[in-house]
C-alpha cells in the first residue's frame, strides 16, 4: 500500500549565508524567507516560497526536505507553525539530545543535513 505526500510549504533555497555552514555542522539549521534581515542572513539559509496550507504546523512525522535531503519530524516548537507560515522561519535541530529543550519556534528532526545550494528545494510534507 502507497502512502501519498502532502505538501504543507514549499519553497527555493535563494542564498545561504556565510556562516550557515557553521551552524549546518553544528546540527542546527536556520531557514528563514525573503526578505531576511541583514544580521539573520549570515546564519540562515534564505529562501523564497510559503505556506500551501493556512493551518500549517509541523507534527511529529511529518517530513522536512532540504535538497536532497529528508528528515522526519520529532517535535515541534508551539510557535513553529506560525513563525514558518509568516516569516519562512523555521529553526531545525537534527538529532537533538533527549534532554535537550525544546524551544516554541524550534523543530527537532531524525537525520542530518548534506550539502545545500541555491536552487534546491525546501518543503515540508506529510504522509496520508
Amino acid at each position: 500500500m502507497s502512502s501519498t505526500m502532502t505538501t504543507l510549504y514549499e519553497a527555493t533555497v535563494t542564498r545561504i549565508g556565510a556562516d550557515a555552514q557553521d551552524m549546518i555542522d553544528a546540527g542546527v539549521v536556520i531557514l528563514f524567507g525573503e526578505p531576511c534581515p541583514d544580521a539573520l542572513a549570515e546564519v540562515s539559509i534564505v529562501h523564497q516560497g510559503g505556506a500551501a496550507d493556512e493551518g500549517l504546523a509541523p507534527q511529529p512525522g511529518d517530513v522536512v526536505v532540504l535538497g536532497a535531503t529528508e528528515l522526519t519530524v520529532r517535535a515541534a516548537g508551539d510557535l513553529a507553525g506560525s513563525n514558518l507560515r509568516e516569516l519562512g522561519h523555521i529553526v531545525l535541530y537534527c538529532d537533538p539530545a533527549d534532554d535537550q529543550a525544546l524551544l516554541p519556534g524550534a523543530v527537532f528532526v531524525d537525520g542530518q543535513i548534506g550539502a545545500v545550494a541555491a536552487g534546491d528545494r525546501i518543503a515540508l510534507e506529510r504522509r496520508g
